[in-house]
């Protein structure tokens, strides 16, 4: 009894896998065809069996791609590929469903990445060559690179006319450049090292700061431990600092920050914190706070920013708001414009800020507000901003250089400049 029995089980999961085989071809002829519609709904039953077979989700996720829905095949693809690393098919596709949104820039990023696992692929080249010329503004006539090796009617063809192709930009949309401290890279160290100089016109001495900073990526988020050094008016000192990335859901992450030194030019305990909301269409918000411990005082501040990307730029307002005791508000605040160019680890920008900022310089660092000394002061700042990368992308350079024009804090109304240049150097691994 049980030999029937088992045999007959044994039988009906070959009949089941027939069918899943049968169904597959179906879908896969369908999707050739230009029937994606059909397809996709074929493929939609399919891919919730655990037993899916690869092919069968790379075919699901292409038809996400013929049928516009990038994000959700983007998305599908990385699922993928995350544990099919030389599956080439999948590689093709995901670059292709790059370049039918004409996000050039990611396009490259991985076909650059798929020929690493996949060395010498002719298509790969070609797509690989296909997103470097979006990125130039390049355009595409007759059929157009997508229909070379496909006849795939998608939501990037006109189905009617196989011959006419989208309207191309002379400027490259740079669309995949809203990245954030938590989304996942492929590498997941960096090791940072950043060196600046500060001279003043009048009165103080030039300020050397230095740091060093070790990023790891985890599947929780971004953990940033660094030390900071700086030399001024004869003292050196040194801070341990340490932020932290958290993923809190999806389109929400956290940001949390402390730093401690003994030194007297750094605040002995400084803690922030904020919470990001990151909408896909390239608006982000935060909300936070600041707390910093001087031996004579405590500082607390609240902070806000709006961020938005927008084609090849990124625009961000962040303002820093500290109350005080005797019904005054300081207010400081700051403009960044950046501008990517082939991804989002290369770019240039402006940042401006004006307000009452702290006595000291050293307390802020770029754009985030580090400290607060006692006294508060008017100051306008304008820095300019530089970041490339090396031809492997393991490595980035960032240089910038800012001026500043700050109220002398013993003498109202006066005011002093300053010069300051830096250069930070990242490697990736």
């Amino acid at each position: 009894m049980l030999l029937v029995l088992l045999a007959f089980v044994l039988k009906v999961k070959g009949q089941d896998m027939d069918n899943t085989v049968s169904s597959f071809e179906t879908a896969y002829a369908l999707a050739y065809e230009g029937n994606t519609n059909t397809a996709h709904n074929m493929l939609y039953n399919l891919v919730n069996d655990p037993g899916t077979e690869i092919e069968t989700s790379v075919l699901w996720a292409s038809t996400l791609s013929w049928r516009g829905d990038y994000d959700l095949a983007r998305s599908e693809f990385n699922s993928i590929l995350s544990k099919n690393k030389t599956n080439r098919e999948a590689w093709l596709s995901a670059v292709k469903n790059e370049l039918y949104a004409k996000n050039y820039a990611t396009a490259l990023g991985l076909a650059n990445k798929a020929l690493v696992h996949i060395e010498n692929d002719q298509e790969l080249k070609r797509l690989q060559t296909v997103a470097m010329d979006g990125i130039n503004g390049t355009e595409y006539n007759q059929d157009g690179w997508f229909n070379i090796e496909s006849t795939v009617n998608t939501k990037f063809t006109d189905p009617k006319n196989s011959s006419t192709v989208p309207n191309e930009t002379n400027v490259a949309e740079i669309e995949n450049v809203h990245i954030t401290p938590v989304t996942e890279e492929k590498l997941k160290n960096t090791v940072m090292v950043n060196s600046s100089v500060t001279f003043y016109d009048q009165r103080f001495d030039p300020i050397t700061t230095s740091s060093i900073s070790y990023k790891r990526q985890t599947p929780y988020g971004a953990i940033i431990p660094r030390i900071n050094n700086s030399n001024r008016v004869g003292k050196n000192g040194i801070q341990l600092d340490l932020d932290l990335y958290p993923k809190i859901a999806k389109e929400f992450y956290a940001y949390i920050n402390y730093g401690y030194s003994e030194s007297d030019l750094y605040p002995n305990h400084k803690v922030g914190g904020d919470v990001y909301y990151n909408h896909k269409s390239g608006i982000e918000f935060s909300a936070g706070g600041r707390f910093i411990n001087f031996a004579t005082k405590d500082v607390k501040s609240i902070t806000n920013s709006l961020g938005y990307y927008t084609g090849n730029y990124y625009f961000s307002l962040r303002s820093y708001i500290t109350p005080e005791s005797d019904n005054l508000t300081n207010v400081s605040g700051n403009l960044l414009v950046r501008k990517y160019l082939k991804d989002a680890k290369n770019y240039m920008g402006v940042n401006a800020g004006v307000g009452f900022s702290p006595e000291l310089r050293q307390f802020t660092s770029g754009d985030q507000l580090l400290a607060e000394t006692l006294l508060y002061i008017e100051s306008q700042r304008l820095s300019f901003e530089y970041q490339f990368t090396s031809k492997n992308n393991l490595s980035a350079y960032r240089t910038n250089v800012g001026v500043l024009r700050q109220e002398q804090s013993f003498d109202p109304g006066t005011y002093f400049y300053s010069i300051s240049a830096g250069l930070t150097y990242e490697f990736n691994f």
